[in-house]
């Protein structure tokens, strides 16, 4: 089962946080072992705070040094949190796969 970084927009917006849970079972359902840490992280850091958000960002990027596959999905756009994500995957030689629901 490879572990997979999930990129999706958050930003707190509702239709984002459905986008994010559906890329998580989408992901899945692929037999993937996905972590989508902007929706994990994000309940129980204050994502308007900098200094949270910062910290739920490096989180999520550590996590990505153990990861097969990074995985952006694309059908709400890129937005600039999962820029550093796929830049971070590039850095460390990770996999990159572009989807869409």
């Amino acid at each position: 089962m490879k572990l997979v970084i999930i990129e999706s927009p958050y930003k707190g917006d509702p239709k984002n946080k459905l986008y994010a849970r559906r890329c998580l079972l989408d992901s899945l359902k692929r037999g993937e072992a996905p972590l989508a840490s902007h929706l994990l992280y994000t309940q129980v850091l204050d994502d308007n705070k900098p200094e949270e958000r910062k910290q739920g960002i490096e989180a999520g990027l550590a996590w990505g040094k153990k990861a097969d596959l990074t995985v952006v999905y694309m059908d709400l756009g890129i937005s600039k949190g999962m820029e550093l994500g796929i830049q971070r995957a590039k850095d460390e030689g990770r996999e990159i796969e572009y989807r869409k629901l």
